[in-house]
């Protein structure tokens, strides 16, 4: 499906429907969706919070990164795997597989009695995290027209509102109060919940598409796309973790680093839509910009607490009140692309957004380097969040408008990789940046500001993105 220069298609040009996500028709599903995106943004909130008291426990404090380098991973392989899976036999398949992966790996998670046990559940759980976020995607595109997907991505972005804002203390709480394994085991009757309704809706979300055969050359052409994602995943993992002990110079970390580098290169650029490198007008700026969003803002995101805790001298649940401050500024960024009167304005909405996040990355900058009030600091954050919340639901809704029935499955993957990939790499570049020029005396202003003008950087080329969508 190719969008006019006004970012729509014939068939987007319909008017909107005139009830909303919540309507009889649409209810059951909308509601399946939202708990499950919030069940994953918890599992995310939360288990961050828990794992310092995990680590401990099971005596692996020095190996406490590798729970998130593992979940990382697999879901990078869990999004590749979607895609093909959901072009082959449609959602419904992996959307059911990934549900029952995340609480199975959530459980053994919980109940692990040593760390690399611990590992294998992260590592299941996040295979089934990247099964699930995928196929949403493409249920989305399946069970909702085209006017109403933005105003049901708008409650996919609420739905990571509460679990921002409640998720840490609830995680911190468990885990001090009663055992940090509840934090992984209250995910599995919640995904077991949000299984019944999807089960209840099969026969809404499934069609004899679903269920068409596969000529020889293309099931070769799935197995290539699952090697590549494999390649991707392991790619990432040794960048992230050999990015992280460049300094001082050793031989491995050095090796380690530059092989992902190259791998990622040989093979990432194979699962995107061609054109994706160079911006190419259409799908490939829309998820180039998608790349741009979440590396510019992760990777500058994770060094705001660390500046107003080392630099400011701040108490840390100050400084996560910040960043909860950014997470409003999102949520009301994605209420408002979803209103009616944007509904054919989604390319200006994406230029809106990396202009709000270039603001507020720019901002941290300027109010470091200056010493000005800590408080300005979550002003910046409400820029960024705001620019995030405009033009990440927005991706999503033109990657639909811009990609054939039959191709969403591959288009939301592709999304969904640019997310995962642009949070890797851009985090991976901000720690390098930390690692080589952090003062042993914690006097590391000056570094932020790189670090910060840096992402602000890479965030004023998703101005650029968003003019390229239109196509």
């Amino acid at each position: 499906m190719t969008a006019t220069t006004h970012d729509l298609s014939p068939a987007t040009t319909a008017p909107a429907p005139a009830r909303g996500p919540m309507a009889p028709a649409y209810r059951l599903v909308t509601l399946a969706i939202v708990a499950l995106v919030t069940t994953v943004a918890f599992e995310a909130m939360a288990i961050s919070t828990a794992m310092p008291v995990v680590a401990r426990d099971l005596d692996a404090v020095r190996s406490y990164s590798l729970a998130f380098s593992v979940m990382l991973t697999a879901q990078l392989l869990g999004i590749v795997l979607a895609g093909v899976w959901s072009d082959r036999r449609g959602p419904l398949p992996g959307l059911i597989a990934g549900q029952v992966l995340l609480a199975g790996g959530s459980a053994v998670a919980g109940l692990a009695t040593s760390f690399p046990l611990l590992l294998a559940g992260r590592f299941v759980a996040g295979l089934g995290g990247g099964l699930v976020v995928v196929a949403l995607y493409v249920v989305i595109g399946r069970a909702y027209p085209d006017a109403l997907r933005p105003k049901v991505f708008t409650w996919v972005s609420a739905a990571w509102v509460l679990p921002a804002l409640v998720g840490p203390p609830v995680a911190g709480w468990l885990a001090t109060q009663l055992s940090w394994r509840w934090v992984f085991l209250v995910v599995v009757p919640a995904v077991a919940l949000t299984l019944l309704a999807v089960l209840s809706q099969r026969s809404r979300l499934a069609d004899e598409c679903d269920r068409r055969d596969v000529a020889a050359e293309e099931r070769a052409a799935h197995r290539r796309t699952a090697w590549l994602g494999l390649g991707v995943a392991t790619a990432a993992a040794a960048l992230q973790w050999g990015s992280q002990a460049l300094v001082p110079p050793q031989a491995w970390p050095i090796v380690l680093t530059g092989l992902g580098v190259v791998v990622l290169g040989a093979t990432a650029p194979r699962l995107l839509p061609r054109g994706t490198l160079r911006m190419a007008r259409g799908l490939p700026s829309v998820v180039l910009s998608r790349f741009l969003l979440t590396a510019a803002f992760n990777g500058s995101l994770a060094f705001v607490p660390l500046m107003l805790v080392s630099q400011r001298h701040l108490k840390a649940t100050e400084a996560g009140i910040v960043l909860t401050i950014g997470a409003l500024g999102w949520s009301f960024g994605s209420w408002v692309q979803g209103r009616d009167a944007f509904l054919h304005r989604r390319t200006g909405l994406v230029m809106a957004g990396g202009t709000s996040l270039t603001l507020g990355i720019a901002g941290m900058a300027v109010v470091a380097s200056a010493g000005l009030p800590s408080v300005l600091v979550g002003v910046c954050q409400v820029l960024a969040g705001l620019g995030m919340g405009l033009a990440m639901s927005t991706t999503s809704v033109l990657s639909l408008q811009l990609a054939s029935e039959a191709e969403r499955g591959r288009a939301s993957s592709a999304l969904q990789l640019a997310d995962a990939l642009g949070s890797v790499l851009g985090i991976a570049t901000s720690g390098a940046v930390f690692a080589a020029l952090h003062h042993a005396n914690g006097q590391d202003t000056g570094v932020f500001v790189l670090i910060w003008s840096g992402m602000a950087a890479v965030a004023a080329l998703v101005v650029l993105g968003g003019h390229r969508s239109r196509t």
